[in-house]
């Protein structure tokens, strides 16, 4: 049996998060056909009891802890040493002495990188065949954060887009093949590196459309008579964080003015400050970390994907079409995903056309169901054809192939 090195950016279960639902499906097909070393970060306390479901996948696995004030430090030395921020937090001596003793002892056959700030770490073995999993182009992400912000931070971000734009065409160079999310996504990235044109491939999220089954029974989580819009994610990430304080203040004053009763749930793990406080506005509530986000879905009469900082295909876009709902995205969450007949909502940034498509679904007496959206997932979306494309890249054999997919005994080694 082969073996891969994977390294992650943050622990690859469960797959409550956008990136961690890639990686989560990743490892699965990985520990199918390799022996899987399994080099990856916590950077959430509620991770830690989900570490055993990932060491039995894993021939050896080394976790480290991501510190807040220590990931602040080693961003910091990355600052003063001219490398990117991101580069910084995971500069880790043990994951690296660990890598090391993988190399030496178990000679992996392919490296794997999922998000650009490990790369780094698996630069010295050039002689090992590499895939860079990029996801989305994160240098592009903090334009956009540099174009939402001034002053300091600003320059900060800035800065940030531009060493992060060196690494990642760097990467592409030194690496076998990079993966991008969708084929809008790695055409962007290919435009930055034409000579690397033949090197960067499309491999879509999939859906699990057995688990988003609209058919299933959900108790009701809303109050009885609240007709609900709910926007989910995880809320302590800057761009569903922007995305949340937007929709609460450019939109759903135009709402709420007009349909007192309607309520805008915010619904997502680890709310930061600035969303926490938009559940004192009225007629809007911010539940925190729910056990299962499908009810909120299912009983709402409206799904909205505000976001205004955005890269690749955004899962929780795929998730409410699988569960067959209207949704109100803006151009940039929408982005990567096809537009299909028989859509319902709307795909705008203008805060007025959005508040009057959701006030036609929120006066309906049930939340309507959207099957052709469901469909859509099905046919296109779909986890293995994805995995598929994955493992090719993997392959020597298949180096040289343009992918685009548009849709033994377990170790137990936790580092300290």
């Amino acid at each position: 049996m082969q073996s891969v090195l994977f390294l992650c950016h943050r622990l690859p279960w469960p797959p409550n998060k956008g990136d961690k639902i890639r990686s989560y499906h990743v490892l699965r097909r990985l520990a199918e056909h390799y022996r899987v070393y399994l080099g990856t970060f916590v950077d959430d306390s509620a991770d830690w009891p989900h570490v055993d479901a990932v060491e039995a996948l894993c021939a050896d696995v080394c976790v480290r802890p991501l510190n807040r004030w220590a990931s602040r430090w080693r961003a910091l030395m990355a600052l003063l040493r001219g490398r990117p921020l991101t580069v910084g937090v995971y500069r880790d001596r043990v994951m690296r002495g660990w890598i090391d003793q993988v190399m030496v002892e178990h000679k992996p056959d392919v490296i794997l990188c999922y998000s650009s700030g490990v790369a780094p770490l698996a630069m010295p073995f050039k002689q090992t065949r590499r895939v860079m999993d990029f996801v989305d182009a994160d240098s592009d992400k903090w334009r956009q954060y540099a174009r939402a912000h001034h002053g300091v931070m600003g320059m900060v971000y800035r800065r940030e887009a531009r060493r992060l734009a060196a690494l990642e065409a760097e990467v592409a160079e030194k690496f076998d093949a990079s993966v991008f999310v969708s084929a809008a996504e790695a055409a962007f990235f290919r435009r930055q590196v034409p000579a690397l044109a033949g090197k960067i491939h499309a491999i879509a999220n999939g859906v699990d459309a057995d688990y988003w089954n609209p058919d299933q029974v959900y108790a009701n989580p809303y109050p009885a008579g609240v007709h609900a819009i709910v926007f989910v994610g995880a809320m302590d990430y800057r761009a569903n964080v922007h995305a949340a304080q937007w929709f609460a203040s450019q939109v759903w004053p135009r709402i709420h003015r007009q349909m007192p009763h309607a309520r805008f749930y915010i619904v997502g793990s680890n709310p930061s400050a600035q969303v926490r406080a938009l559940g004192e506005l009225d007629g809007i509530t911010v539940t925190g970390r729910v056990d299962d986000v499908r009810p909120w879905l299912a009983h709402a009469h409206a799904v909205t994907a505000p976001l205004r900082i955005a890269r690749g295909i955004q899962n929780k876009v795929l998730e409410a079409m699988a569960m067959e709902k209207v949704i109100l995205a803006t151009p940039e969450a929408w982005e990567g995903i096809a537009d299909f007949p028989g859509r319902e909502g709307c795909i705008s940034d203008d805060p007025e056309t959005i508040a009057t498509q959701a006030l036609s679904y929120l006066r309906m007496p049930c939340p309507k169901r959207v099957p052709q959206a469901r469909g859509e997932v099905m046919s296109r979306y779909a986890w293995e054809a994805s995995l598929d494309a994955y493992e090719a890249l993997l392959r020597p054999a298949q180096e040289h192939v343009f992918v685009t997919v548009a849709s033994a005994g377990p170790g137990r080694e936790t580092c300290s």
